[in-house]
């Protein structure tokens, strides 16, 4: 048997949304697509930064290291110039005594002899003997004329018996140029 219903059937309604609530929910896609893209873009941005940090804190390190070579290259040449110093000071002081004895034994005439020199501070005291008051003056003169040595003064002179010779017994004292 079939069964044919003639009565109207009950439509489902469609479900109607109001506009108010597509166009809401058109907005909220639109915003959450829009945050999604601006966090993209951010998080690419703050990607970018730390490579950029990251970069110039290798570069900055290189440079310090950079830094510690040129202070240490500053110090090492500091160093070399003051030992320079000090080896052409000693160049300059080596040859001062050489001079000093040259000066010294060169310019004594016959009659003259040298008992002790010292040198105490660029100031220099000789003592000795002379058979006569005129060699002793000579001797004197001679130190006077000298292009190395200044304030040449005589200290003391006296007579004395060396054995049975009379000699004159003096100590003078002068300063070096250097």
């Amino acid at each position: 048997m079939i069964r044919i219903n003639l009565l109207p059937s009950r439509k489902k309604k469609a479900l109607i949304l109001p506009p108010v609530i597509i166009y809401g929910i058109v907005a909220a896609v639109i915003i959450i697509i829009a945050a999604v893209a601006v966090t993209f873009y951010l998080n690419k941005q703050i990607s970018a930064m730390q490579a950029e940090i990251f970069t110039k804190e290798q570069k900055l390190k290189k440079l310090q290291t950079a830094l510690v070579e040129v202070k240490n290259y500053e110090r090492d040449n500091k160093e070399y110039r003051k030992k320079t110093g000090i080896i052409e000071q000693l160049k300059k002081n080596q040859i001062v005594p050489l001079r000093l004895l040259d000066e010294v034994s060169g310019m004594l005439p016959k009659g003259v002899w040298l008992t002790t020199l010292n040198d105490k501070g660029g100031i220099v005291s000789i003592e000795g003997f002379a058979f006569t008051n005129p060699d002793l003056v000579t001797y004197i003169q001679n130190l006077k004329s000298s292009e190395y040595l200044t304030n040449v003064m005589l200290v003391e002179s006296r007579q004395a018996a060396l054995g049975k010779f009379s000699v004159y017994k003096f100590r003078l004292t002068f300063r070096v140029k250097v």
